[in-house]
């Protein structure tokens, strides 16, 4: 037998290779481009694992797919109730500390002021039966390019205000454009990367209203037939604004109404009839919601507008008392029920919210909606700054006197879920302006 060689003949075959090779190449290149041409590759597509749901859902929803069932499935189901559910402890934590943003007023500072306990910034809100998003803010800011987001109202639109800043500036810088008025009651900021402004109008009855002062009467006075102009006058630059009112109401008050004394409140001396603040502060909000739906925008569109409903301080002892707000953890589910003034106050601002909805319905493109905080912020009494309201209220021991803030929020802190649910309303009405289109 003889004996086989493999490859005895691989000179030949090489060389034969080496000749044929160009001409093959060039034969391909041709169909390669044709190819290419009129069937080019698809880029890839960023990876989204390392964002937040609310930022992985715009995304997905904004590249076009051959099913439309996701955006479906989100319009036609019904709304989610972020009203009632119970906080449960999240490891996560907040986007933001006392220190990655300069927009937080000194008295909500905690971290900063020497709190000691931390717990308060590991809850999140759990809905009875829907689930919350974990604030996006690329998404937030995708939603918001090229428009004005404006805060009207009390502290708690402040509070707010300074609230989504900080979980914005994660993302993007936001630059102060604009400052006027005493404690800062008047900014604006804008994101040069999104072109997206957002402002803070100081307007704590939402209709024209003179403050009390140590050189005046010492009572507010509201005139409730007109709106506040000096936030109405900026309206046909607005592209959304969101209503905060509710704890001025409690001072001492004189109201006008058709330029006339419509009555007081806890107004002894005066001969003015006692009528208390609810009907006042409903017709306050009218006034303003009024005032909106009657105001188009050099665009021809309306603002958009969202109500944040009252927000209950959690005073268990006097203010200038160690202890006022002593709760270290939130109620649990039950434990504190919304009653009394701080329902009353909630149940007002929804039901004119809801008429205004009704309104709405006459006009194509006019949004209201309500953003109700009332229950999910009372059962977190442990959020407040308390005596922290100051830097290191107790370096010098325990003080007999020490002032105490049990009513805004420290940042971060509850308030921060606020926006959360102001993200998932606005993420909806994308949705439902898709459809539409």
């Amino acid at each position: 037998m003889g004996v086989s060689i493999p490859f005895k003949d691989q000179p030949h075959t090489t060389s034969l290779t080496r000749k044929l090779l160009p001409y093959t190449v060039y034969a391909l290149l041709p169909i390669a481009i044709f190819r290419l041409y009129f069937y080019p590759l698809p880029f890839p597509q960023p990876s989204t694992d390392q964002l937040p749901r609310s930022d992985r859902v715009i995304l997905s929803a904004s590249v076009p797919s051959s099913s439309s069932f996701s955006q479906e499935k989100i319009v036609n189901e019904a709304p989610c109730d972020y009203t009632n559910g119970k906080w449960v402890h999240d490891t996560v934590g907040p986007l933001y500390n006392g220190t990655t943003c300069g927009t937080i007023k000194d008295g909500q500072n905690c971290i900063t002021h020497g709190r000691p306990d931390l717990g308060y910034l590991y809850w999140r809100w759990e809905p009875r039966r829907c689930k919350l998003p974990r604030f996006g803010p690329n998404t937030f800011l995708q939603l918001l390019s090229n428009k004005h987001l404006a805060f009207v109202g009390d502290s708690m639109a402040r509070n707010q205000l300074e609230s989504l800043l900080c979980m914005l500036a994660t993302a993007a810088t936001p630059n102060l454009v604009y400052r006027d008025g005493e404690d800062n009651k008047f900014r604006r900021w804008h994101f040069a990367s999104h072109n997206i402004t957002i402002s803070v109008y100081w307007s704590p009855f939402l209709v024209r209203g003179v403050e009390k002062s140590k050189t005046g009467p010492d009572h507010n006075e509201l005139f409730l037939n007109h709106v506040d102009e000096r936030w109405g006058n900026d309206l046909n630059q607005i592209d959304m604004v969101v209503l905060s009112i509710g704890h001025w109401f409690l001072h001492p008050a004189v109201y006008y109404e058709n330029d006339s004394v419509l009555g007081c409140h806890f107004c002894p001396g005066l001969n003015h009839t006692e009528i208390g603040f609810y009907g006042v502060l409903k017709k306050a909000l009218k006034t303003a919601l009024k005032s909106i739906i009657e105001r188009k925008g050099t665009n021809g569109k309306w603002a958009d507008v969202i109500v944040t409903t009252f927000s209950p301080s959690h005073f268990e002892g006097d203010w200038d008392k160690a202890g006022a707000c002593p709760k270290t953890q939130p109620y649990k589910e039950g434990e504190k029920l919304l009653e009394g003034m701080d329902a009353d106050l909630r149940n007002i601002e929804v039901e004119e919210v809801e008429a205004a909805k009704e309104i709405a319905k006459q006009f194509q493109g006019l949004r209201v909606e309500v953003l109700d905080v009332t229950k999910l912020s009372l059962m977190r009494p442990d959020g407040h700054p308390g005596p922290y309201m100051y830097p290191f209220p107790f370096a010098n021991g325990l003080q007999e006197r020490v002032q105490n803030d049990c009513v805004h929020w420290c940042l971060p802190g509850p308030v921060d879920t606020w926006n959360q649910i102001l993200l998932e309303i606005m993420r909806r009405w994308r949705f439902q302006s898709w459809v539409e289109e």
